[in-house]
């Protein structure tokens, strides 16, 4: 039997989700912390639990740790050390059908919509 077709990434040629959520969580990730990763640099507090990467609880929110232009090439710098929501938030939902929210950031955007795949 022959492999399956390698998935497309097409996170490396979005990004708009990193440039239209805030992108908050539990201060605990942050280095420096007991068992941090979210490089304390790149986060700004929001209360005493709680805080998020810079860039993202603006009125036209970008992530800190993303480079790159949105809709063609893009990469999250701190990618081995984002923060759960980052981690959490994928194109693919379990059942194969594509995260609605990617779909819809990509709609407004004018980016072509993700094909759902095929589940046998």
């Amino acid at each position: 039997m022959g492999e399956l077709p390698a998935q497309k990434n097409h996170c490396v040629s979005c990004g708009l989700c990193c440039s239209n959520f805030r992108v908050s969580f539990y201060h605990g990730e942050i280095e420096g912390m007991p068992f941090g990763f979210v490089p304390a640099a790149m986060v700004e507090k929001l209360n005493d639990s709680r805080a998020c990467m810079k860039g993202t609880s603006q009125k036209n929110p970008r992530c800190i740790a993303l480079s790159g232009t949105l809709g063609e090439q893009v990469v999250c710098t701190i990618y081995e050390q984002r923060p759960t929501p980052c981690r959490e938030f994928e194109v693919w939902e379990v059942n194969g059908v594509v995260n609605e929210r990617c779909q819809a950031l990509r709609k407004a955007a004018g980016l072509a919509l993700i094909e759902t795949k095929c589940i046998k």
